[in-house]
C-alpha cells in the first residue's frame, strides 16, 4: 500500500486551500448572514478549473483523478460548506450523469459550459414524498408528438435557481413495464416554457449556496433530451448517488478537519485556571479523539475514491465513507463547540456556522439510515 499523494493532487489542495483561505473565508460569514449566493467566487472556482476536473480536456476538465475532485471539495469545506455544496452538487450531480450517460452529442452541448464558472447544471430527484424513497417520484412524463410533456415538482435541489444554472436532469415516471413504474432521466434546460425554479430560503445550513424547488407544468422538451435510455433512470439516478456520497463524505471530512483546527486554536490560546485549557486532559483527549477520527474517514474515504479508480465495485465503501464521514463531522463539530464553551454559540465564531452546516450532511444524498442500509444489502443482511 502506498500513502503517498502525487504531486498533482498536492498541488491542488495547495491551490484550493490558498482560495479557500484568501478568497471564500474573508466572505463566507456575510455570505451565510446575508443568506447571498456569491456568483464572483463561483465564477473563480471555475477559473480554477474546479468544475468538471475529472472531465477529460476534450471537454473542458482537467483530466484529474477522483481523489484529486474529493481533495477539492475537502479543502473548501474546511472553510465553509456553502461553496463545497456548490461545487460537489455542481460535480457529482450535475456534470456526472451527463458524462457517465449522455450521448456524444450532448456531452459535446453541455459539458463545455459546464466547466467554466459561467453555468450549474442541477439534480431533480427529491420530492415532496420522495426523499429515501426515489422511487416514490410523481413526476411524469408522457412522449408526444416527438417531445416529452413533463408534470411534477422538485424540491430540495442544489443549483437549481441561481441566475446562471442552464438545467437540471429530472427523473420522471414515463410509463408502465408490467406492474411495475417505469423511471427515465430527461434533461431540462432552464428557461423552458413549463418550467420554473423557485429559491428556497430560511435554511439553517448552506446559507451562501442555492437550493431550490423546481416546477413542470406541460414543460415540452425534445425527445433527445432523454439521458440514456427508457427505463434506465433509477439506474443512472442511483449510481450518481454513488459517486455523490464520495463528495458529501469529502464535505463531512474538510468540515470535521476545520472544526478541529479551530477547537485546537482555541484549545491553545483560552486561558482558565492559569494555564490554557488544552493542558487539562479533558480538553486534550476531546481532541485526541477528533483527531482519530478525522484520519480514519480521510483512510476511509481514499481508499473509497481509489477503488473507483481502479475501476472496482465501490459502492459500499463510498456508502460507508459517506456515513462515517458525516456522522464525525457532526460529532467534532459538537466537541469543538464545547471546547468554545459559550464563545462558540456566537456567530462571531465560525464554529457557529460549522456546527449549523454540518447537520444537513446526514440526511443529504442519503440519509446515515439509508447508508445503512445500503451497507447492510452489501454484506448480504
Amino acid at each position: 500500500m502506498d500513502f503517498n499523494l502525487t504531486d498533482q493532487q498536492n498541488d491542488i489542495r495547495k491551490t484550493v486551500r490558498d482560495f479557500a483561505e484568501n478568497e471564500v473565508k474573508p466572505l463566507a460569514k456575510q455570505l451565510d448572514e446575508s443568506e447571498q449566493f456569491s456568483p464572483e467566487l463561483t465564477k473563480k472556482m471555475g477559473e480554477l478549473g474546479l468544475f468538471g476536473m475529472y472531465l477529460p480536456e476534450e471537454y473542458g476538465g482537467l483530466g484529474t483523478d477522483t481523489i484529486s475532485y474529493i481533495i477539492a471539495v475537502e479543502e473548501l469545506a474546511r472553510v465553509d460548506g456553502s461553496h463545497a455544496a456548490t461545487l460537489a452538487a455542481h460535480n457529482s450531480l450535475g456534470i456526472g450523469p451527463l458524462y457517465y450517460f449522455g450521448t456524444k452529442a450532448q456531452k459535446e452541448k453541455y459539458l463545455p459550459q459546464l466547466t467554466t464558472g459561467d453555468k450549474l447544471w442541477a439534480f431533480g430527484l427529491t420530492e415532496p414524498n420522495a426523499g429515501s424513497d426515489s422511487r416514490g417520484t410523481k413526476t411524469n412524463a408522457v412522449l408526444e408528438n416527438g417531445n416529452w410533456i413533463i408534470n411534477g415538482s422538485k424540491i430540495f435541489i442544489t443549483n437549481g435557481s441561481t441566475d446562471f444554472s442552464l438545467g437540471a436532469t429530472v427523473q420522471a415516471i414515463t410509463g408502465m413495464n408490467g406492474d411495475r413504474k417505469e423511471y427515465s432521466t430527461i434533461i431540462v434546460e432552464n428557461g423552458t416554457p413549463g418550467f420554473k425554479t423557485v429559491t428556497m430560503h430560511k435554511k439553517m445550513m448552506w446559507r451562501a449556496s442555492i437550493t431550490s424547488e423546481l416546477y413542470f407544468d406541460d414543460c415540452k422538451v425534445p425527445e433527445e433530451n432523454l439521458l440514456g435510455a427508457v427505463g434506465q433512470g433509477s439506474k443512472i439516478m442511483l449510481s450518481t448517488l454513488d459517486n455523490g456520497r464520495l463528495s458529501i463524505a469529502a464535505m463531512g471530512l474538510g468540515l470535521a478537519q476545520g472544526a478541529y483546527e479551530m477547537a485546537l486554536e482555541h484549545a491553545k490560546t483560552r486561558q482558565q485556571f492559569g494555564k490554557p485549557i488544552i493542558k487539562f486532559q479533558t480538553i486534550a483527549f476531546k481532541l485526541a479523539d477528533m483527531a482519530l477520527k478525522i484520519e480514519l474517514g480521510r483512510n476511509l474515504l481514499y481508499k473509497a475514491c481509489w477503488l473507483k479508480d481502479s475501476k472496482k465495485q465501490f459502492a459500499k465503501e463510498a456508502a460507508m465513507a459517506k456515513l462515517y464521514c458525516s456522522e464525525i463531522a457532526k460529532e467534532v463539530a459538537d466537541e469543538a463547540v464545547q471546547i468554545h464553551g459559550g464563545y462558540g454559540l456566537m456567530k462571531e465564531y465560525d464554529i457557529e456556522r460549522f456546527y449549523r452546516d454540518q447537520r444537513l450532511l446526514q440526511i443529504g444524498e442519503g440519509t446515515s439510515e439509508i447508508q445503512r442500509l445500503v451497507i447492510s444489502r452489501h454484506i448480504g443482511a
